[in-house]
């Protein structure tokens, strides 16, 4: 389809010329293409993207931390150095996947030995279709497992036409405020 748009539309704007030897078509092509494409790549949207999603975030961020006397980064380092030293810990356990009125209900065991629950985060991942966003959902933390230190059940219902071998779990480390992976990079895959 590209080389047939090429062939049939661009190429012969550019040398299909005017009296004067200017090619108008092509020209216009041009100049269309500046208009639409101008403003999303341009400084000002730079600039102002920037500023919304990584300046403002920033210095909020950092304003919430630096309250009495950085306490609660304090705790961030604290939790951080606690991902840190247990990560190598955690294990999955069985998942078990039931298909129900178009869902799939994802059960899965997770076993967090001494890290505590709300340290982290269990989604059902699958990569992204035709190029769009990757799914990362968020699975809920259901029964303590008997006989094990922070073991539990995670759930998750997922409505989708995709295949249940397009789905895996994974598990990150969750804490209010941190921005993950950027300050917290540990990924956990389920095999």
């Amino acid at each position: 389809m590209l080389y047939s748009i090429l062939e049939d539309e661009v190429i012969p704007e550019f040398y299909l010329r005017n009296q004067d030897g200017i090619p108008l078509g092509w020209v216009n092509r041009i100049r269309e293409s500046m208009a639409r494409l101008t403003p999303r790549f341009s400084a000002n949207r730079t600039v102002r993207e920037y500023t919304e999603k990584y300046y403002i975030p920033g210095a909020q961020a950092y304003k919430t931390r630096a309250v009495k006397n950085g306490s609660m980064g304090e705790r961030i380092v604290l939790w951080q150095q606690d991902v840190r030293q247990k990560w190598s810990h955690l294990r999955f356990g069985d998942m078990k996947v039931e298909t129900a009125e178009g869902k799939y209900i994802f059960e899965l065991q997770v076993y967090l030995n001494s890290l505590e629950p709300d340290s982290v985060s269990v989604e059902i991942y699958a990569d992204g279709i035709g190029g769009g966003d990757a799914l990362c959902l968020p699975m809920r933390r259901g029964r303590r497992l008997v006989g094990t230190e922070n073991g539990y059940i995670y759930t998750r219902e997922v409505e989708t036409d995709r295949p249940v071998s397009d789905f895996t779990a994974r598990l990150i480390p969750s804490f209010p405020g941190v921005a993950v992976p950027l300050e917290a990079g540990h990924i956990l895959w389920q095999k």
